[in-house]
């Protein structure tokens, strides 16, 4: 080589080192070293393809003559994948082609045919930096030999020159890419969760995907449930209106793969690679690249964004990830979005509740002052709005502190309390009243709702109910016990007599009026209960004469009935501290019951059971049982189980039952495991040795 020579090669280097080392954009070093290249190797036209770290196509540039050819980075893939390009790659060294059309590595085009003339000459350089390849630069002349191994060198030296300078141009180019992700993100999470409007956050999420992606439209699409199909809810851009409300069938198209892999995808020429174009609404829709990223909320995908059609023609390399990323803020947001939606509807449901209810309604903070009214309670009352917000709630009615606690505290604790008292009308009137009271989330805050329902007809009802329960047992009682009172002295009479049929008659009827007395007798005694009258009649019985008392009172009525009726009563049980009469009448009753509501042949049984100071007495049946949602109402006054058909009965048998257990001291309930048909337990107190023994 020449002094001249070497003179001119040296002053191409540094030419070449200087014109791109002045540069840190990337497609601007690939044009200055294209530019070096074609200018001093020759060749009409020249391409360079800048491969990312894992020997991926990143990037590239076409150069024909002095004109740049845009987006390449397709059509060059496949040149590195099959074609000389990926040959250079795959071995880490130059080429020489002096005829196209007789090297197999050539990718072959129609006009590279010998026949037409296509033959071509070319060089293939890699681009090496840090001892690792960055990419790979080619040379084509139109001519065949026209290239030598003295232009394969000048090549090389140049691409020597140029590797560092195009990694660092990338490195550069990564870190801006990279800068702006960021900045759009950041920029998207304020602005997007600037709102909790569900249509105004869509469009802040348009907008934002819209300028940081830099394309002509962006649609977004919500799964539907329970189909699970996508509809697009919103759009913006060019034709953003045909596409707002279309509908893509669960699994299927891009979407459909988009959320079976939990990624997106890319499909930079939706024309030739789209695998989904039969089943795809972009039939029709002026589109030539989609991207499609999921929108996550959870680790759940609830929708997809689409961006359409980027301006520059080609999506950045880092479009997904930028979608991805606001595909992120969007799930959060849009959940957040519809949280508020339907609490907005929820409050707004609550105060058309609030505002119809057919009962007054008062809204109080936890010092009592009212906060708010509903139209019931404003006409009811007499007072207005204003007139409401200076009272305390203790001022309406009368407030029972045993019942919500001092300072509300069962309220707090978020208990709800009913009781029953009487609200009090600006007119000086008076009205009963059930109040319920808890505690509700009122304009952002904790609060108290009162309700207030009238129950004037109740009472009326209870107290006609009274009067009609005074009138039985008053009206009544004398004359019964003037007839039990004739029985007795027929029966010394009767004893002289040995006729069967007369001894029946006379059985029924005594039988009857002992009936009726017993439910003359619970009548007065739930009046005197419910008055809360003690029961001072408390002595020492035996246990074992009660039971069989009571067994011997109902057997005349389930003897006809075939019904097995069984006592279960230890030796040496102890004897219980009760009024004998009263409990005597318990469990006839609850025997009377059993049978009543057990089918022909059933069986009933009642048990004693010793508990150290208790003792537990049952009554169980083989009858028809009793609803769960039932087994607390049957011992209310009045009221009958629903499950107990046409069976005659005033309701106030169980009422009796468990004012008399309780006022003992003890307790009745329902076994809810009993599954065969009805158990009641009842425990009573055991005879202690300082009481009065029976007597």
């Amino acid at each position: 080589m020449t002094n001249d020579h070497t003179r001119s090669l040296l002053e191409l280097l540094y030419h070449v080192s200087r014109e791109v080392a002045t540069a840190l954009d990337l497609r601007t070093v690939l044009q200055r070293v294209l530019y070096a290249a074609i200018d001093n190797v020759g060749g009409e036209r020249g391409s360079v393809v800048v491969m990312d770290d894992s020997g991926k196509p990143l990037d590239s540039i076409i150069v024909h003559g002095r004109r740049i050819q845009g987006d390449t980075t397709q059509q060059l893939r496949v040149t590195v994948e099959r074609g000389l390009a990926g040959w250079v790659v795959r071995n880490q060294k130059p080429a020489l082609v002096p005829d196209t059309s007789r090297d197999q590595r050539w990718l072959r085009r129609p006009d590279d045919a010998v026949q037409k003339s296509g033959a071509k000459a070319a060089i293939c350089v890699p681009l090496m930096a840090r001892e690792k390849i960055v990419g790979v630069m080619t040379l084509v002349h139109s001519l065949p030999n026209a290239f030598d191994r003295s232009h394969l060198e000048l090549m090389q030296a140049i691409a020597d020159q140029a590797g560092i300078a195009i990694l660092n141009a990338r490195l550069y180019t990564e870190s801006q890419r990279q800068a702006r992700v960021m900045t759009a993100l950041a920029d998207g999470a304020i602005t997007i969760n600037a709102s909790l409007q569900m249509s105004d956050v869509f469009q802040r999420i348009l907008n934002q995907s819209i300028q940081a992606l830099q394309v002509e439209t962006v649609a977004l699409a919500l799964q539907e449930q329970p189909s699970g199909d996508f509809v697009f809810r919103a759009a913006t851009g060019k034709n953003a209106g045909s596409i707002v409300d279309k509908r893509v069938r669960a699994g299927e198209g891009i979407i459909g793969k988009v959320v079976k892999e939990g990624r997106g995808i890319v499909i930079p020429a939706i024309k030739e690679e789209n695998p989904f174009a039969n089943r795809s609404f972009f039939d029709g829709f002026d589109s030539h690249a989609i991207a499609v990223a999921p929108i996550q909320a959870q680790g759940k995908i609830i929708g997809v964004m689409e961006a359409i059609n980027p301006i520059s023609g080609v999506f950045d390399p880092d479009a997904l990830l930028v979608m991805t990323g606001i595909g992120s803020l969007a799930g959060t947001t849009i959940q957040n979005a519809e949280l508020f939606e339907r609490v907005e509807e929820t409050r707004k449901r609550y105060y058309e509740l609030f505002n119809d209810s057919i009962d007054p309604i008062l809204i109080t903070d936890w010092d009592g002052n009212i906060l708010e009214a509903n139209k019931k309670a404003l006409l009811l009352s007499g007072y207005n709005v204003d007139a409401f917000r200076t009272l305390k709630i203790d001022k309406i009615h009368t407030l029972n502190w045993k019942e919500v606690g001092e300072g509300f505290e069962y309220l707090r604790d978020d208990q709800p309390r009913n009781y029953e008292s009487t609200l009090f009308m600006k007119d000086g009137k008076e009205t009963p009243v059930e109040v319920h009271a808890h505690s509700v989330h009122f304009e952002d805050d904790e609060a108290l709702q009162w309700i207030f329902r009238d129950i004037t007809e109740r009472k009326e009802l209870d107290a006609l109910r009274d009067d009609m329960t005074s009138m039985i047992y008053h009206d009544l009682r004398s004359p019964l016990s003037n007839v039990i009172s004739s029985l007795d002295i027929l029966e010394d009479i009767l004893k002289e007599n040995d006729d069967e049929g007369t001894a029946m008659l006379f059985k029924i009827a005594t039988s009857s009026a002992a009936r009726m007395q017993r439910l003359v007798s619970s009548l007065l005694d739930i009046n005197r209960l419910e008055a809360g009258q003690p029961i001072v009649t408390q002595q020492g019985v035996s246990t074992t004469t009660l039971v069989g008392e009571a067994l011997e009172a109902v057997l005349p009525g389930t003897q006809p009935r075939e019904q097995k009726v069984n006592a279960i009563v230890p030796e040496n049980i102890p004897n219980i501290w009760v009024d004998g009469d009263m409990i005597r009448r318990v469990l006839i009753n609850l025997l009377e019951n059993a049978s009543k509501f057990t089918p022909i042949g059933g069986r009933i049984e009642v048990g004693v059971e010793d508990k150290g100071e208790w003792l537990q007495l049952w009554v169980q049946d083989t009858g028809i049982g009793i609803a769960p949602e039932d087994r607390q109402r049957v011992f209310e006054k009045f009221t009958r189980a629903k499950n107990k058909g046409e069976t005659s009965g005033l309701g106030v048998g169980l009422a009796f039952c468990r004012l008399a257990i309780t006022g003992h001291g003890g307790e009745i309930w329902v076994d809810e495991n009993y599954q065969e048909g009805t158990r009641f337990n009842m425990i009573l107190p055991v005879l202690r040795t300082t009481e009065e023994e029976v007597s």
